[in-house]
C-alpha cells in the first residue's frame, strides 16, 4: 500500500493504547516544503478529530453514573402528628402525638452489586465503540488521503499531456509554415493543447478540494500542506483471506456485539433481582402530650408477590439478550461479504496495474516514439500521432485508477480487520 500507509503505528493505535501515545505527540509547525504523509494525517485526527471526542464525556457520565448506582439506600427523617385540631376531647392540642422516625430500605438479593456490574459493563461497551469508531473515521481519513493522492497524480499526468500537447502543437505549426499540413490541424493541435490546460486547471481545484475535505477530519477549514507523500504502487504482499476473515471475527466491530450480549445478560441479573422484594423499616420516638411519657416506635415492611409482578420484566430482558445474538450473526454475514469483495476486487485490480505497468505502456510507449518519427517525415498522418498520444495517455490514467481502486479496497479490509493488510 502507500508507503505512508504502511507504517504499523497508525492501526496499530486504533485499537490500543497507543492511540493516547499518537495524541500526546506534539505536531510541530508546518515548513512550506513539508509533504502531508498518512501517519501525520493520522495523528492530527487522533489528537483533534471531534467524534473521537465525544467518547471522553460519556465515559464521565458513565463515571458519575457508577458511584450513583454503588450508593446505598439513603435514609429519610419524616414527622407524623396524630389528634390535631379535633373535636370533644381531641379540640386544640392537648391529646397532641407526635412521632419522629427515621427509615430507610434494606436491599435484598444483591441489587447494588447487579447495578454496578450493568453500568461496568456499559464503559467496556463504549470502549469497544470508541475503538470502531476510531477505525471508522481513520478509514474515511485513509480514503480521503488516497483520494487526495490519486487527484496529486493525475495532475502530474496532466502536466505531462501538456507537453505532449505543447510539443505536437509546435510541431504542426513548423509543419504548416512549411506547407505540409493545412492550417486546419494547426487550429486543433492548438484546440487540444488548450483542452490539455483546461484539464489541468481543473484537476488543480480539485486537488484543492480534497484539501479541505481531509483537513475537516482534525477540525480544521485548511490544509496548509502543498503535496502528500506516498506511492501509489506500493502494494505490498497479502495475506490469505481466511486469516483476513478470522480477523475480522474478533474485530471492534464485531466485540461490540459480545460487549452488548454482556451488557444484556447484566440487565437479566439486574431484572432478576427485583424479584426479592426490598426490606423498608421505620425507627422513631413518639411523644405523648396528654402525659408527657415517650415511647419508641419501630416498622417493617415489604411488598408481596414481588416476584409475580418482576415476571415480565425478567422476559423482557431475555428476549432482548437473544435477539442480540441474531444480529451479531447477520452483521458478520454481511462483514464476510464486505471483506470478499474488498478482497476479489484488489486483487483484480493489483493484476490489472501489473498488466498495464508491465505490458501495455511500454508498447503504447514505443508506438508513440514510432508515429512521432514517421509524422516528422511525412510518412503519417496526424491522426496517428493524436491517436498514439490518446491511447498513452488513457493507459497511464488507467494504471492511476487501478492502483487507487486496489489501495481504497485495501483500507477496506484494514478498517474491517482492524489490522495492517500488506505483511
Amino acid at each position: 500500500m502507500l508507503k505512508a500507509i504502511t507504517n504499523k503505528g497508525w492501526k496499530i493505535a486504533c485499537v490500543t493504547s497507543l492511540s493516547c501515545l499518537l495524541v500526546a505527540i506534539p505536531i510541530s509547525p508546518v515548513a512550506a516544503d513539508e509533504a502531508l504523509t498518512l501517519k501525520l494525517a493520522v495523528q492530527k485526527t487522533l489528537r483533534q478529530n471531534p467524534q473521537l471526542h465525544q467518547f471522553k464525556f460519556a465515559r464521565t457520565r458513565l463515571l458519575a453514573e457508577r458511584e450513583a448506582n454503588a450508593l446505598k439506600p439513603g435514609y429519610q427523617l419524616g414527622m407524623d402528628a396524630e389528634n390535631v385540631a379535633g373535636t370533644g376531647d381531641f379540640s386544640g392540642f392537648g391529646n397532641l402525638e407526635v412521632t419522629v422516625a427515621l427509615s430507610s430500605v434494606i436491599e435484598l438479593g444483591d441489587k447494588r452489586d447487579k447495578r454496578v456490574s450493568v453500568v461496568d459493563t456499559r464503559i467496556d461497551k463504549l470502549e469497544l465503540e470508541r475503538q470502531a469508531q476510531t477505525l471508522d473515521v481513520l478509514g474515511d481519513v485513509t480514503r480521503v488521503f488516497i483520494q487526495l493522492l490519486t487527484t496529486q497524480a493525475e495532475l502530474q499526468l496532466s502536466s505531462e499531456a501538456v507537453t505532449l500537447s505543447k510539443r505536437l502543437y509546435k510541431t504542426v505549426q513548423t509543419r504548416a509554415k512549411r506547407g505540409a499540413v493545412s492550417d486546419a490541424e494547426v487550429k486543433r493541435a492548438k484546440a487540444m493543447f488548450m483542452q490539455s490546460q483546461l484539464r489541468q486547471e481543473g484537476l488543480s481545484y480539485k486537488f484543492e478540494r480534497q484539501k479541505v475535505s481531509l483537513a475537516r477530519y482534525w477540525g480544521d477549514t485548511t490544509l496548509p500542506y502543498s503535496k502528500l507523500e506516498g506511492d501509489l504502487s506500493a502494494f505490498g504482499s497479502a495475506v490469505s483471506f481466511t486469516d483476513l476473515y478470522n480477523k475480522v471475527k474478533t474485530s471492534p466491530a464485531i466485540m461490540v456485539f459480545a460487549s452488548e450480549m454482556r451488557l444484556k445478560e447484566a440487565e437479566v441479573r439486574l431484572a432478576k433481582t427485583q424479584n426479592q422484594a426490598d426490606l423498608s423499616w421505620q425507627f422513631g420516638v413518639k411523644r405523648l402530650e396528654e402525659s408527657g411519657d415517650t415511647a419508641l416506635t419501630l416498622g417493617v415492611s415489604i411488598p408481596l408477590f414481588a416476584e409475580r409482578r418482576n415476571r415480565h420484566r425478567v422476559s423482557a430482558a431475555l428476549a432482548e439478550s437473544n435477539a442480540v445474538a441474531y444480529r451479531r450473526s447477520d452483521h458478520l454475514l454481511s462483514l464476510h461479504d464486505q471483506l470478499f469483495t474488498a478482497y476479489s476486487q484488489r486483487q483484480q485490480f493489483i493484476a490489472a496495474h501489473q498488466r498495464l505497468r508491465d505490458e501495455v505502456i511500454p508498447n503504447l510507449e514505443g508506438a508513440l516514439s514510432i508515429t512521432r518519427t514517421g509524422y516528422d517525415r511525412g510518412r503519417l498522418k496526424y491522426q496517428d500521432w493524436i491517436a498514439a498520444q490518446q491511447e498513452l495517455l488513457s493507459a497511464k490514467q488507467q494504471l492511476i485508477e487501478t492502483a487507487s481502486a486496489a489501495l481504497l479496497n485495501q483500507a477496506v479490509i484494514e478498517q474491517l480487520t482492524a489490522e495492517q493488510f500488506t505483511q
